[in-house]
C-alpha cells in the first residue's frame, strides 16, 4: 500500500481542514493554551484573508477556525522558507485580529488569535529547539504580556533529527507529519492507536485520493521543487554579490587580486572586472 506524505497541501488541507475534530486534537496538543482553556469545538472560517478596501493585499492560509469563545486559529505549512514568511504571518495573524472589530465594538471584547506555523525547514539553525512559542511581551519581565497574537512555529526537520518517541500527543502529530511520506513502508502503531490520528491516516493512502486530486498532489510537488530551486538560486546570486561588494572594498583597501580571491571565491578575472 503506498503512503502520501500529509505536508503535501492537497493531503494536509484535506485531513486538517475539513474534519474539525482532527483539527482540534491537533491544535490542542500544539499550542500553548492554558490549562482548562482547551479548544471543546470548532467552526471553520474563510481561508481567505479578504481585504477591506483595495490598498490592502490579499492573502490566504492553509486553515483557519475559531472555538465556541471566538478564538482564531490560523494553522500554515511551509515547505519552503524565507524570511519574508515571519512577516506574512504577522500580517494574517493582525488582519485575523483587527476584523474582528465592528461598529461599536469595544476593544476589550477582542479574542486571541493564535498562529501555527509548520516549516519544513531549519529557520532558526542555531537553536537546538524545534518549538518557538512568540508573544507580545514586556522586555525585562516576561510575565507582563499583551494579550491578542500568539505565534507558534515549528521546525519539522529538527524535530525529526531529534528522534522523539514518547507518546505525548504533540510529539504524535509530529512523527505523523515526519514520518509519513511515499517512501514510507509502514506506519507506526503507535500513530494508529490514538483515533484522531487513525482518522487521519486514511487520508495519506495513495487510493484516497481521485485522480483529480493526485493530479494537484503532484502538481504541488512540482511547485514546490521549483520555488525551491528558484530560492536557491537567488541566494547564491545574493552570495556573489555580497562577494563582490567585499572585493571592491578589499580593492580599494589595496589588498592583492590574489588575496582577495583566496577570501571572496571570485576569480581573479571576475575581481580584475569590477
Amino acid at each position: 500500500m503506498k503512503y502520501l506524505d500529509p505536508k503535501n497541501d492537497v493531503i494536509f488541507k484535506k485531513i486538517f481542514g475539513q474534519h474539525p475534530n482532527i483539527l482540534r486534537s491537533f491544535l490542542n496538543s500544539m499550542l500553548p493554551l492554558p490549562v482548562g482553556q482547551e479548544i471543546v469545538e470548532l467552526e471553520y472560517l474563510s481561508s481567505e484573508m479578504v481585504p477591506e478596501t483595495y490598498l490592502e493585499k490579499f492573502t490566504s492560509v492553509d486553515v483557519r477556525c475559531k472555538d465556541t469563545t471566538g478564538r482564531q486559529f490560523l494553522v500554515e505549512m511551509q515547505m519552503n522558507w524565507t524570511t519574508a514568511f515571519k512577516q506574512r504571518v504577522l500580517f494574517n495573524a493582525s488582519k485575523a485580529y483587527v476584523t474582528q472589530t465592528e461598529k461599536g465594538y469595544e476593544y476589550k471584547n477582542l479574542q486571541p488569535v493564535y498562529a501555527l506555523n509548520l516549516i519544513n525547514q531549519n529557520y532558526l539553525p542555531d537553536s537546538p529547539e524545534y518549538y518557538h512559542h512568540y508573544a507580545v511581551v514586556h522586555l525585562k519581565d516576561n510575565n507582563e504580556k499583551l494579550e491578542g497574537l500568539e505565534f507558534v512555529f515549528i521546525e519539522l526537520q529538527k524535530f525529526k533529527a531529534q528522534n522523539i518517541r514518547d507518546k505525548k500527543m504533540q510529539v504524535l502529530w509530529l512523527r505523523f507529519l515526519t514520518e509519513i511520506n511515499e517512501q514510507a513502508e509502514n506506519i507506526s502503531e503507535e500513530l494508529t492507536e490514538n483515533p484522531e490520528i487513525e482518522q487521519a491516516i486514511q487520508f495519506v493512502y495513495e487510493a484516497s485520493l481521485s485522480k483529480e486530486e493526485k493530479l494537484l498532489y503532484d502538481k504541488n510537488w512540482d511547485r514546490i521543487s521549483s520555488e525551491k530551486t528558484l530560492l536557491s538560486a537567488a541566494r547564491e546570486e545574493g552570495m556573489v554579490v555580497k562577494s563582490m561588494e567585499i572585493a571592491r572594498t578589499a580593492l580599494k583597501m589595496g589588498m592583492s587580486i590574489k588575496d582577495i580571491s583566496l577570501m571572496t571565491g571570485l576569480s581573479e578575472e571576475e575581481i580584475n572586472n569590477l
